[in-house]
C-alpha cells in the first residue's frame, strides 16, 4: 500500500525569549494512504504540535517529514493546503449563515455538496430543523450554537474540502457518543481519505486502524 506520510526522527522545540522549550524528540512513524491513525498520549506530550508540523505551521528542528515521498518544505503552501484539511477542537465561525460557514471548506461549492458534507458530519438534521435551514444566521462567532454543533460544522468543512488527508485535533471532544459514532463511521468508510486523529476517547481508538502512542514528546 502507498505510504502517504513519513515522520522520521523528527524533533522540535519552541524558541522563546527564555530559551528553547523541547516539545518533540525523535518522533518516528508512517501512515499509508487510506489509513485511520489515532494518536494518543497525555496532555502536553506534543500531539497537537505534531499536527501543526504536518500542516507546516512551523518547521521541525531535525528529522524528515514527507508527504508522498516529498519533503513538506518542498511543497508550496497552496498545494499543501489542498492536500491536508485541519480541524481543531475550537471551530472558528463567522457571523453569517450556517450554510456559508460550511461552504468555507471549498471555493465554488454547490448546495448539494454542502448538504452531503453536513450529512457526513451528522449535522444535516439539526440544520434542517432551523427556522431558515441552511440560510439561518448563527450570530457572532456562532454564539447561537453549542460546542458540539460548532465542532460538527468544522468536520463538515473537512469533508467538503475533499482533501485526501484529514487531520483532526480533538475534534469530537464536545460530541455525544451517538453523533461521534456516526462521524467516526463516516470517516472510517471514506477509504479515499487518510485520517490522523488525536483523541482521548476509547471509542475513537476502537475504530482506528492503527494507534500511535506518545509520551512527553517521544515515542512510547
Amino acid at each position: 500500500m502507498e505510504q502517504i506520510f513519513s515522520v522520521d526522527h523528527v524533533s522540535f522545540s519552541y524558541h522563546t525569549m527564555q530559551g528553547e522549550i523541547p516539545a518533540l524528540s525523535d518522533i518516528t512513524f508512517s501512515v499509508n494512504a487510506g489509513d485511520f491513525l489515532a494518536i494518543v498520549g497525555p496532555s502536553g506530550c506534543g500531539k497537537s504540535t505534531l499536527l501543526k508540523l504536518i500542516m507546516r505551521f512551523w518547521d521541525r528542528d531535525n528529522g524528515e517529514l514527507l508527504l508522498s515521498d516529498t519533503p513538506i518544505e518542498n511543497i508550496n503552501t497552496s498545494s499543501l493546503r489542498k492536500n491536508e484539511s485541519y480541524c481543531t477542537q475550537e471551530t472558528y465561525l463567522f457571523n453569517d449563515t450556517i450554510g456559508n460557514n460550511i461552504a468555507i471548506g471549498k471555493i465554488g461549492t454547490t448546495k448539494d455538496e454542502i448538504i452531503k458534507a453536513a450529512k457526513q458530519a451528522s449535522i444535516h438534521q439539526f440544520i434542517s430543523e432551523l427556522p431558515k435551514s441552511y440560510d439561518t444566521p448563527i450570530g457572532e462567532l456562532g454564539d447561537r450554537l453549542s460546542g458540539g454543533e460548532k465542532q460538527r460544522i468544522g468536520i463538515a468543512r473537512a469533508f467538503l474540502s475533499n482533501a485526501p488527508v484529514i487531520l483532526l485535533d480533538e475534534s469530537t471532544s464536545n460530541l455525544d457518543s451517538l453523533n461521534e459514532a456516526i462521524i467516526l463511521k463516516a470517516l472510517h468508510n471514506a477509504k479515499d481519505k487518510t485520517i490522523i486523529l488525536i483523541s482521548h476517547r476509547k471509542s475513537t481508538l476502537a475504530i482506528a486502524d492503527h494507534i500511535y502512542s506518545m509520551e512527553s514528546g517521544r515515542n512510547s
